[in-house]
């Protein structure tokens, strides 16, 4: 069974979405960040999970953009979902793919919390009351805020990398050495030279992060270049730049989300069923387990994936991806 096409243009009065839209939720609605009837990535295509098909709706992961991934992230995560009868949904987020603002004068803006209003507003357009979401980068971050604020609109979450709220404050926290070597390119970001290096390159820098943070994966050049071509949006470098920079606390917000700012700078915790995920190669900074565990009060469980998987573990692993969305309605 195919999943579900939509190709409605839906006007959420700060920006546009076209084409597909597609993430996962168990038992009910769910959200992933990739396309349901795109073509395989590289590698044998994944067997279905072990479940009985049934008829759900599912709102899960959004799109996992720590800069340079895109919807092909859950290129196979979706159909695998959709044979097993969920509705999944996996939509861009702003600044990538087909979305545009509606006007000139908006603020580029990447602040984690506006992000997740994006999606409130989808689910709210799209008549979702409930969903599972899951994902991973912006994406877990994303899902990790939504479950945090608003509890009522989400399932179940399945988080890669775990616990991903922060807040200006804690960003500006130094680190040892090492670790802020890992943060290289916040850093850059944060320079004139790094916007315009970004935009100039694009391409070359998102390869290069996909090399250190899946050094196990062997992708090819096509696999690539399908989801670099969401990086061509007319605003995608001035949301990424405003994103790391407001993270050190370089660059303001938007004073009308300044209360869901306060209250994620709580580190709030997250009670609703959740399943993190952890690639056994993951290249990219990430928190231990051992330091998140408590922020989910509710039903949890973490799973280590073993076999060279790295940060985009969705595209990596989508068996392993797709069996926890599916579980985690379970535990």
């Amino acid at each position: 069974m195919e999943a579900i096409k939509m190709f409605e243009d839906i006007d959420l009065h700060r920006r546009r979405f076209f084409g597909t839209a597609a993430m996962s939720i168990a038992a009910a609605q769910l959200i992933l960040s990739g396309s349901a009837h795109a073509q395989p990535s590289k590698g044998k295509p994944a067997e279905l999970p072990n479940i009985n098909a049934r008829t759900n709706t599912s709102f899960g992961p959004l799109k996992q953009i720590d800069g340079p991934y895109d919807i092909y992230s859950y290129v196979d995560v979706a159909p695998l979902l959709a044979s097993a009868g969920y509705r999944v949904i996996v939509p861009y987020l702003r600044g990538y793919g087909t979305t545009r603002f509606l006007s000139g004068e908006t603020v580029r803006n990447g602040q984690p919390s506006v992000v997740a209003v994006d999606i409130i507003a989808l689910m709210d357009a799209l008549g979702m009351e409930k969903a599972t979401l899951a994902g991973f980068d912006w994406g877990a971050r994303t899902a990790n805020i939504i479950a945090a604020l608003w509890p009522e609109r989400c399932r179940a979450m399945v988080s890669v990398s775990g616990y991903l709220i922060g807040s200006q404050e804690s960003g500006k926290m130094p680190l040892p050495p090492t670790a802020e070597l890992q943060w290289w390119y916040q850093f850059y970001f944060a320079t004139e030279r790094g916007r315009a290096g970004y935009d100039k390159y694009r391409h070359d820098f998102a390869k290069l992060i996909w090399q250190l943070a899946s050094p196990k994966w062997d992708f090819d050049d096509a696999t690539f270049d399908r989801s670099a071509a969401s990086f061509d949006n007319p605003d995608h470098v001035a949301i990424v730049v405003h994103n790391y920079r407001w993270r050190l606390g370089l660059a303001e917000g938007e004073p009308k989300y300044g209360d869901l700012d306060k209250r994620l700078a709580e580190s709030p915790v997250v009670a609703v069923p959740t399943i993190t995920l952890e690639g056994d190669a993951n290249g990219a900074p990430h928190p231990d387990a051992s330091s998140y565990a408590r922020k989910f009060s509710g039903k949890y469980t973490h799973r280590i994936i073993q076999g060279g998987i790295g940060h985009n573990l969705p595209q990596e692993a989508p068996q392993a991806f797709a069996q926890a969305v599916v579980d985690v309605a379970k535990i």
